[in-house]
């Protein structure tokens, strides 16, 4: 039975063109369809509250949402507790923190695995279709993907990419018309 469900997320994945067929839970744990997003450009980032990547990537993609929003610029932020304890925190109190600290209100997520057995069905798909250098598992807290207007995982970005070198090509992808 494991094998035979294997083989069906995995057809599943196969199939899906764009991250806008998958559903997720928000931070008040209702189902939210990522096609809400349909038409922005997209960073989807793990995140944590306790981790020396906090400050700046919080702080970096605020300012990016604040100059990029306008032209349809979106942060949708997954709380994880996989890398070190680093995230504790019940959704309530990250947001909490993050509003009353950075002045930030990414859209936030409910808290989720990005690797193991237990991976959101979000993250599987992002590791399919962007893998990482030498293994495709998240290596930490902060890893970012930037997802263009159609939906389609355009790049990977690493834990320690600080969000602002990722301007150049937040830039191209807001350029780029959307095909929908």
């Amino acid at each position: 039975m494991l094998a035979s469900a294997r083989r069906f997320v995995s057809s599943s994945f196969a199939a899906m063109s764009s991250v806008y067929g998958i559903t997720v839970k928000d931070a008040q744990g209702k189902d939210t369809n990522l096609e809400k997003y349909k038409g922005k450009v997209l960073i989807i980032v793990n995140v944590a509250s306790q981790c020396g990547l906090t400050n700046s990537n919080y702080t970096q993609l605020k300012e990016l949402l604040d100059q990029y929003k306008d032209q349809g610029l979106e942060v949708a932020a997954f709380p994880c507790n996989q890398f070190g304890g680093q995230e504790p925190s019940c959704e309530i109190d990250i947001a909490s923190f993050v509003a009353d600290k950075f002045k930030f209100e990414p859209d936030l997520f409910q808290k989720i695995d990005v690797n193991g057995d237990n991976a959101s069905p979000l993250y599987k798909y992002l590791k399919k279709e962007k893998g990482g250098t030498l293994i495709d598992a998240i290596k930490w807290n902060f890893t970012k993907f930037l997802v263009d207007r159609n939906g389609n995982v355009v790049k990977r970005f690493g834990p320690t990419t600080e969000p602002k070198d990722m301007k150049k090509d937040i830039e191209a992808a807001l350029a780029a018309p959307a095909k929908l």
